[in-house]
């Protein structure tokens, strides 16, 4: 797949960058206008995902976090007020500006006050924030689907590899990644993509419809148009996801820590053993101490 073939048929998101020739999906405001409705009140995240994230990260003695789908912020907030150090980043300045306000608002508060956000490449990610890494992250955390964003404009999956390879080497060795991507492997499949975020408590319907564009035979893209009702607000917005396999990403994540990284698999938050066909995989991946 090509980039220009596939935005001949879906608009795609920047690859995780802010680059010339290639639309951001959140680019016109539309989608991050709506987001937070979609997702609920920043309040309101499900229990089982807070207290996953949270234990999870001081289970593993993180204290530093970079959050690379920071998007409008709700994740790094959410860590802030757990009493974590916090360096936020993303591709897209119509999303960030939602988190940009509340570090303003919220600017008398010490942990807000040093909140880190940048515009960031995630394929030049490490050369980016290097003044940010000093030692290292404890955590690199990318959620919400977000990696899926990155396109597959080489057919190889290298940028897939580029971005993994940068959050990498922003560890300190021992550090963690948390990373995770929708059942793509069910999506295609079924053809249809869960209404309702595991991620977010949300009163508001959602409908999504979804599409899968094959590319020589591959599917190379699931096009998914969401519908939204609330606070007198009805919407409709397109995104665009590369479809992520288990296997292969799980192949992924070991070339790139290496065969003696200790990896684990959870779904939907919940270990594997109790959950059969999650809407989310969640991988976490520990990077080899020297």
């Amino acid at each position: 797949m090509t980039t220009s073939s596939a935005d001949s048929v879906f608009v795609t998101r920047s690859e995780g960058i802010s680059a010339e020739g290639v639309r951001d999906q959140y680019a016109d405001g539309k989608a991050a206008k709506v987001w937070e409705i979609f997702i609920g009140d920043k309040n309101s995240r499900t229990d089982n995902y807070k207290n996953f994230l949270v234990d999870l990260l001081r289970e593993k003695g993180c204290k530093r976090i970079l959050d690379v789908a920071c998007g409008t912020g709700v994740d790094s907030i959410m860590l802030l007020e757990e009493g974590f150090e916090v360096v936020s980043v993303d591709a897209s300045d119509k999303m960030l500006k939602f988190a940009l306000k509340e570090r303003w608002n919220r600017r008398k508060e010490s942990a807000f006050d040093n909140w880190t956000i940048e515009e960031a490449n995630w394929l030049t990610l490490y050369a980016d924030i290097e003044d940010q890494i000093k030692s290292g992250f404890d955590a690199v955390i990318c959620l919400g689907n977000s990696f899926a964003h990155l396109m597959d404009s080489s057919g190889d999956q290298r940028e897939h590899k580029q971005a993994i390879k940068n959050f990498e080497k922003c560890l300190k060795p021992g550090g963690i990644l948390l990373i995770d991507h929708r059942n793509y492997d069910n999506i295609l499949e079924t053809g249809s993509t869960p209404a309702k975020s595991i991620y977010y408590n949300t009163s508001h319907t959602a409908d999504i419809k979804t599409s899968v564009l094959f590319y020589c035979g591959k599917p190379a893209l699931v096009s998914m148009d969401y519908q939204i009702e609330g606070n007198k607000l009805a919407s409709e917005f397109r995104l665009s996801y590369y479809p992520h396999e288990l296997k292969r990403f799980t192949e992924i994540l070991s070339e790139i820590f290496g065969k003696q990284a200790k990896h684990k698999l959870f779904g939907d938050f919940k270990e594997m053993t109790v959950v059969q066909n999650p809407a989310f995989y969640i991988h976490l991946i520990e990077k080899p101490k020297i």
